[in-house]
């Protein structure tokens, strides 16, 4: 589908919708890889529990239908496109995300990685949302005051380089009403197309965001799905 944010620029997006019954919207927001086989599987998995999911293109801004590998040099290059594009423009994409799931009913953002700060900067800057969930958002530090407008929830991985201990206790701190979940895993355990896949946290991450999504988005039958 496409997508056009508040400046203008059009950018496309990956949907995937519920087969019977809707609980709501989901904006599932990508790593600094595109909106590769990955998001697309995670889109369809919240979608065959119900949900109605849109995952933005980001690097639309950019180049059109971009996707990289998890190569060190893919790595670099997901990163010089994320200070390319930036904070600002990142989110208009994300609201005009949130903005099409207007007859969805609640709508929840998913995060990872890149998307995990864009999910923490929705819950304190962008309007429509229930709840925010952000995976493993290795740059949301320097945002940490900022006040989430919506509930938060936000999964570490305890082994991650990206997020020290120091930074996790510095959100927590600055928003202790955030709920904050920790794993015996690396960044991107999420990931099951990446060597630090770690399937065991992955599954609870995902069994706690269920949970989450239930309390938040007033469906308590995700809790089953």
């Amino acid at each position: 589908m496409s997508l056009k944010a508040a400046d203008g620029h059009r950018l496309g997006a990956y949907r995937a919708r519920p087969a019977s019954s809707l609980l709501g919207g989901l904006v599932v927001l990508q790593e600094i890889f595109g909106v590769n086989q990955h998001i697309r599987e995670v889109c369809d998995g919240y979608a065959a529990c119900g949900y109605d999911v849109i995952a933005p293109a980001l690097f639309d801004r950019v180049q059109s239908g971009l996707e990289i590998d998890y190569g060190s040099r893919s790595i670099r290059t997901g990163r010089d496109l994320r200070a390319i594009i930036g904070w600002n423009a990142a989110l208009l994409d994300v609201q005009a995300a949130i903005d099409a799931m207007d007859s969805s009913g609640p709508v929840a953002v998913i995060g990872y990685c890149w998307g995990g700060t864009l999910a923490f900067l929705a819950a304190t800057r962008l309007r429509g949302l229930a709840c925010a969930v952000g995976y493993y958002g290795g740059q949301t530090i320097p945002f940490a005051q900022e006040t989430p407008r919506v509930p938060v929830l936000l999964h570490f991985g305890e082994h991650d380089p990206r997020i020290s201990p120091e930074d996790r206790d510095t959100i927590a701190r600055h928003n202790p009403e955030i709920e904050m979940r920790l794993y015996p895993a690396d960044h991107g355990f999420n990931c099951n197309h990446r060597k630090e896949w770690h399937e065991p946290s992955a599954r609870k991450a995902l069994e706690i965001t269920h949970a989450f999504l239930a309390r938040h988005l007033h469906q308590p039958e995700a809790l089953t799905a």
